[in-house]
């Protein structure tokens, strides 16, 4: 019987680094992890969750004062630029400029406020400060936060977004 004794130094040999590999890629991982949650901010959870409940009955009113005026608007889009036609049943007078929310559904940090102002005859028209692309909810209100309008909007649609006054039940 023979003993085969090769003076190799451990680095050369294939079983270290295979058995090195596992804890190697989760320590990778770990750190990619790490990054990815520093950098991201998921603005879910809001500090003053208290006082917002207790709007909630102020903005039912303004989608109710809305709904009394017959308001409705369509939003439409081309690249950064936005155009809103606003009409009501009644003879409301349009104020002069008027405010366009864009609030992401899960990420607080790429919200946008978008100044609309008035061209004449309920046209106003805003621009986007950065591009946007999915789903986002759409509000827009007066300066006096009198009324407001809500809906969905795929921002990637060729089709305007019409804002209609919601029911308050």
């Amino acid at each position: 019987m023979t003993l085969k004794n090769d003076n190799q130094p451990w680095y050369k040999e294939r079983w270290p680094w295979f058995l090195m590999a596992g804890p190697g890629i989760v320590i990778v991982a770990g750190f990619i992890t790490l990054w990815l949650a520093v950098v991201s901010n998921d603005g879910l959870v809001t500090d003053d969750y208290y006082k917002q409940g207790l709007s909630v009955n102020q903005s039912l009113q303004r989608d109710q004062k809305a709904g009394s005026l017959g308001l409705h608007g369509d939003v439409m889009r081309s690249g950064l630029n936005l155009r809103l036609l606003l009409n009501a049943e009644s003879d409301a007078a349009f104020p002069s400029e008027i405010t366009l929310k864009l609030a992401h559904p899960t990420r607080a940090g790429q919200d946008q406020l978008v100044r609309m102002t008035l061209e004449g005859q309920g046209f106003y028209s805003g621009k986007l400060a950065t591009e946007v692309s999915g789903r986002w909810l759409v509000s827009i209100e007066d300066p006096a936060a009198q009324w407001r309008l809500q809906g969905e909007w795929q921002a990637d649609s060729v089709e305007p977004l019409r804002l209609t006054a919601r029911s308050g039940k």
